[in-house]
C-alpha cells in the first residue's frame, strides 16, 4: 500500500513540476522568480519537518500521512486557480508543509513495520515507487501543458486524493499507525539517535546523495551539455533517462544485499560509486565520460536508496517523529543547497563543481567506514523489530523479555 501511495505522490507531482515555471512566468515575474516557485516547496519542507515528526508521535503516521497527502491536493487545487504570483507562492509553500507531513510518517510507518530481515528490500521496493512514478509524470505532465498550464495541477490533486485514499482506509487496520498503539513500545529520541554513530552516517549519505544525485544532477548536468558538451537538449534526458534506468535495476538487488550481508557495505559502496561518477563527468568532459559518469552515479544512488533508510530503521525503536525528520531534513537541504553553492562554483569551473561534490560523498564515505553494522540491531537502541515486541507483550513480556504487568485481557 505504501509503494501505491508512493507512485500516486511522484506521478502527480512530476506532472507539475515541468508547467510550474512556465505557469509562473504567466504572471509577469524573472526567472529567478520562477524558480522560487519550486524552492518554496522544498524550503517549507524543511521548515515543517520538525513539527510533523512531533505530529507524527502524537496521532499517528496513518493520520499524519492522510491528512498532509490532503493539504498538498487542496493547495495544487487552488493553486492552479491562482490568480496572482503571490497567491501561487503561498499555495506552494503550504503543500510543501504537507508534502513533509507525508514523507516523515510514511518512512516511519515503513521502517517501523518492516521486520529487520525484510527492511532493505522494503526500502528498494518503495523508493522504486516514487522513481517510477517520478519518470512518468514528467512525460505525461509534457504533453498535458500543451492542453492547459493550469491542467496539473487539477490532475495531481485527483492523484493525491487517491493516495489519501489508499493511506487512510487501506491502512487503517495496520498496527502501531495510530495514537491508541503508541503504547506498544517505547520511542527514540532524537538526541539518542544522534549519538549512533550509523545514524549519523545514515545521515551524511542521505544529505551526499540528494546534494549529487537529485541537486548537482538537475541544476549543473543540464547546463553542463550545453556548456561545455555544446549538445543538444535531447542529451540532457538521455544522460537522466541513464541514471533512472540504472537506479531502478540497482534497487532490489541491492535490497536482497541489505538484508542478506549488511547494510554498511552499501553505504559506503554507494558513496565512493556515485562520488567516482561524478569525477568521471567532470575529469573527462566529453560525451562517453558523461554517459558512463552518469550510469555510475545510477548505481551509487541505488544503493543508497536502500541503505540509509535501512540503518535509520534498524537504529530506532517505536515512535520516533523526530528521528525522521532529521533524516529527510538532511535529503532535502542537500537538494536546496546543491543547486545555489555547486552552482556557484560552477561559475568558475564545472569540473570544480563536479569535484567538491564528490568530496562530500567521500566525507560521507569515511563516516560508513567507521559506523557499526546495523542488521541484527547492533547499531543503536533498537534490538527487535515491532514484531518480536509484539510478540513478547503477547507472551508476558516485556521488550526486554522480563515478565510484564499488563492485564490478561489485553495481552495480544
Amino acid at each position: 500500500m505504501l509503494v501505491a501511495v508512493a507512485f500516486f505522490v511522484a506521478l502527480g507531482f512530476g506532472l507539475v513540476a515541468p508547467a510550474l515555471p512556465l505557469f509562473a512566468r504567466n504572471f509577469g515575474v524573472g526567472k529567478a522568480a520562477a524558480g522560487l516557485v519550486l524552492s518554496v516547496f522544498a524550503i517549507m519542507r524543511i521548515a515543517f519537518a520538525f513539527p510533523a515528526g512531533r505530529l507524527v508521535d502524537r496521532l499517528g503516521e496513518r493520520i499524519v500521512m492522510a491528512t498532509g497527502i490532503g493539504i498538498v491536493a487542496v493547495s495544487s487545487v487552488l493553486a492552479g486557480a491562482a490568480q496572482s504570483y503571490a497567491e501561487l507562492i503561498i499555495l506552494r509553500g503550504a503543500g510543501g508543509i504537507g508534502s513533509a507531513m507525508f514523507s516523515i510518517s510514511s518512512l516511519g510507518l515503513l521502517v517501523r513495520m518492516t521486520p529487520p530481515t525484510q527492511r532493505g528490500r522494503a526500502m528498494g521496493f518503495w523508493t522504486g515507487g516514487f522513481l517510477l512514478g517520478g519518470i512518468t509524470g514528467p512525460v505525461v505532465g509534457g504533453l498535458i501543458d500543451q492542453v492547459s498550464l493550469r491542467l496539473p495541477f487539477f490532475i495531481y490533486a485527483a492523484t493525491l486524493t487517491a493516495a489519501g485514499g489508499i493511506g487512510l482506509i487501506a491502512l487503517r487496520a495496520t498496527p502501531l499507525a495510530d495514537r491508541a498503539e503508541a503504547g506498544t513500545a517505547a520511542n527514540t529520541k532524537l538526541t539518542d539517535a544522534l549519538r549512533s554513530r550509523a545514524y549519523r552516517a545514515a545521515l551524511a549519505a542521505n544529505f551526499a546523495d540528494s546534494w549529487g544525485a537529485i541537486g548537482v544532477r538537475s541544476a549543473l548536468v543540464p547546463l553542463f551539455v550545453g556548456d561545455v558538451l555544446h549538445r543538444k537538449p535531447i542529451w540532457i534526458g538521455i544522460g537522466f533517462l541513464v541514471v533512472s534506468a540504472i537506479n531502478a535495476a540497482t534497487l532490489l538487488p541491492a535490497g536482497r544485499y541489505a538484508d542478506g550481508v549488511g547494510r554498511r557495505p552499501l553505504l559506503v559502496g554507494g558513496c565512493l560509486a556515485s562520488a567516482a561518477g561524478i569525477v568521471v563527468v567532470g575529469a573527462f568532459q566529453d560525451l562517453p565520460g558523461y554517459l558512463i559518469g552518469l550510469a555510475v552515479l545510477g548505481f551509487g544512488s541505488g544503493l543508497l536508496d536502500v541503505a540509509p533508510g535501512a540503518i535509520v530503521g534498524d537504529v530506532v525503536e517505536g515512535r520516533a517523529g523526530p528521528v525522521f525528520a532529521a533524516y529527510t531534513m538532511s535529503s532535502d537541504i542537500g537538494t536546496v543547497g546543491a543547486p545555489v553553492i555547486a552552482g556557484a562554483i560552477a561559475d568558475v569551473s564545472y569540473a570544480a563543481a563536479f569535484f567538491s561534490t564528490a568530496g562530500i560523498l567521500g566525507v560521507a564515505a569515511a563516516l560508513a567506514v567507521v559506523a557499526p553494522e546495523t542488521r541484527g540491531g547492533a547499531g543503536g537502541p533498537s534490538r527487535q523489530g515491532p514484531l518480536q515486541i509484539g510478540q513478547q507483550i503477547g507472551h508476558g513480556l516485556d521488550p526486554d523479555g522480563q515478565p510484564n504487568q499488563v492485564p490478561g485481557n489485553l495481552k495480544g
